[in-house]
C-alpha cells in the first residue's frame, strides 16, 4: 500500500466537515481527492472550501476511479449499509460513520461482503481515541483499578426543530432511530472499550421534546460481563449540553463532567481520584503514556494508516460495531416489551432484523 491514501468523501455535510477538519493534520498520510454528494451546491461549496480537486454526484462515479483507496462514508445512515457493499464489491476500503446499519444482520452481512473482497471495513467511534479515555484505559487495563463496580453517564444535549428540518431526521427508516443511535452511540462504545460488553440491558425510552416518530428521551441500566453495573440516562431537551461520566472501581474513581460548546467528553483532563497514595502512584504510572498528538478523528486515522501499512487489523472493527449495534437492538426491545434483555441476542433471536417498529 502506497503511503499517502487516496479518499474520497461520500456526503458534504457536517459530518464530512468533522472527518476533514480530523484528517487536516495527516496531510503527509492522506489526500482527499474526490468528494460526492447530490447537491451540486453542497458539493460545490465543499470541494472549494477543503481544495477536493474531483467532485462527483453519485458514488459510482469515484468507485471508478482506479487512485481511489478509501471511501468515507459521511451520509445519512440509512445509504450506510448499501453505499459500504458497494464500495466493498468495487475493492475499496470503507470507513462508515455511526450507527453503521439498522441491524445486526446486515452487519452480518456486510461481514460475508468484506471477506470477499480486497477492502476492509473501519466504522467509526472516535471517542475511544480521545487523549484522556485512552490514559483511563491504559490504568484499567494495569489491573491497579481494582474490579469495577458501578459506572453513571448522563447525555443532556438540546435538539429542536432546527435541527430536524433536515428530512431525513427522527426517522426510522432514514436516520434508524433517536438519541439511541444518534446522541448516546458513542458514549455506549466508549465504555464498552474500557469495562464491557453488557450481558444484559433493561430500559425505558419516549419522545417527549419533539414531535418525531424516534424516541429523544431514555434511561438504561445495564449489567456487564463482569457484574459491574451502569446507568445512562440521556435527553435531547436540556437546557445546557453537558455529558458526565463517572466511573467507580474499587481502588479508584474516574470523572469527567464537559460542556459540549467548549470540551470533548473523552479528552483530557479526567478527575482521578485514588483510595490512597500508593494506589495513586499505580495509577499514575499506568496513565503516564507519550500522547499522541492526535485526538478523536485524528487519532482513529492514524492508526488507521499504522493498519493499512502493515496489513494488520484496523482500530475499530466491524466486530466492534456489531457490538454497539446489539446493545441498540436490546435498548429498543427492552423499551417496547418492558423487560430486561439477555445478550448475546441469537440470529434466531428478536430484534436481530433491526429494531426499527413493523
Amino acid at each position: 500500500m502506497k503511503r499517502i491514501i487516496q479518499l474520497a468523501i461520500v456526503g458534504c455535510g457536517w459530518a464530512g466537515d468533522i472527518h476533514m477538519e480530523g484528517l487536516r493534520p495527516l496531510a503527509d498520510r492522506f489526500a482527499v481527492r474526490a468528494c460526492v454528494d447530490n447537491s451540486s451546491d453542497r458539493r460545490s461549496d465543499f470541494a472549494n472550501r477543503y481544495g477536493i480537486p474531483v467532485q462527483a454526484e453519485t458514488l459510482a462515479e469515484v468507485l471508478a476511479m482506479q487512485d481511489i483507496d478509501v471511501v468515507v462514508i459521511c451520509t445519512p445512515p440509512g445509504l450506510h449499509h448499501p453505499m459500504a457493499v458497494e464500495a466493498l464489491k468495487a475493492g475499496k476500503h470503507v470507513i462508515c460513520e455511526k450507527p453503521l446499519t439498522s441491524s445486526m444482520e446486515l452487519v452480518d452481512d456486510l461481514r460475508k461482503v468484506e471477506s470477499r473482497s480486497i477492502g476492509r471495513v473501519m466504522p467509526i467511534f472516535q471517542y475511544r481515541f480521545g487523549n484522556g479515555a485512552e490514559r483511563v484505559r491504559r490504568a484499567i487495563a494495569s489491573g491497579s483499578t481494582g474490579k469495577h463496580f458501578v459506572t453513571t453517564v448522563e447525555i443532556a444535549r438540546t435538539r429542536g426543530a432546527e435541527y430536524y428540518k433536515q428530512a431525513w431526521r427522527g426517522k426510522f427508516a432514514t436516520e434508524l432511530g433517536g438519541l439511541w443511535v444518534t446522541q448516546a452511540i458513542h458514549i455506549h462504545d466508549l465504555l464498552y472499550s474500557l469495562v464491557g460488553p453488557a450481558v444484559a440491558v433493561t430500559s425505558f425510552s419516549d419522545t417527549r421534546v419533539n414531535p418525531i416518530e424516534v424516541e429523544d428521551c431514555g434511561v438504561a441500566c445495564l449489567k456487564m460481563g463482569d457484574g459491574s453495573l451502569v446507568s445512562v440516562g440521556a435527553t435531547l431537551g436540556s437546557v445546557k449540553q453537558q455529558t458526565r461520566i463517572r466511573m467507580c472501581f474499587e481502588h479508584v474513581t474516574f470523572e469527567r463532567l464537559v460542556d459540549h460548546e467548549t470540551q470533548r467528553i473523552a479528552d483530557d483532563p479526567w478527575t482521578v481520584l485514588p483510595r490512597s497514595d500508593a494506589v495513586k502512584r499505580e495509577i499514575d504510572a499506568a496513565m503516564d503514556i507519550e500522547p499522541s498528538p492526535f485526538s478523536y478523528f485524528g487519532r482513529q486515522y492514524e492508526l488507521f494508516h499504522a493498519a493499512l501499512m502493515s496489513g494488520t487489523p484496523f482500530p475499530v472493527t466491524l466486530d466492534d460495531a456489531r457490538a454497539s449495534i446489539e446493545l441498540v437492538t436490546a435498548l429498543y426491545l427492552s423499551a417496547r416489551s418492558g423487560s430486561t434483555v439477555h445478550l448475546p441476542i441469537s440470529k434466531d433471536g428478536d430484534g436481530y432484523h433491526g429494531w426499527a417498529p413493523q
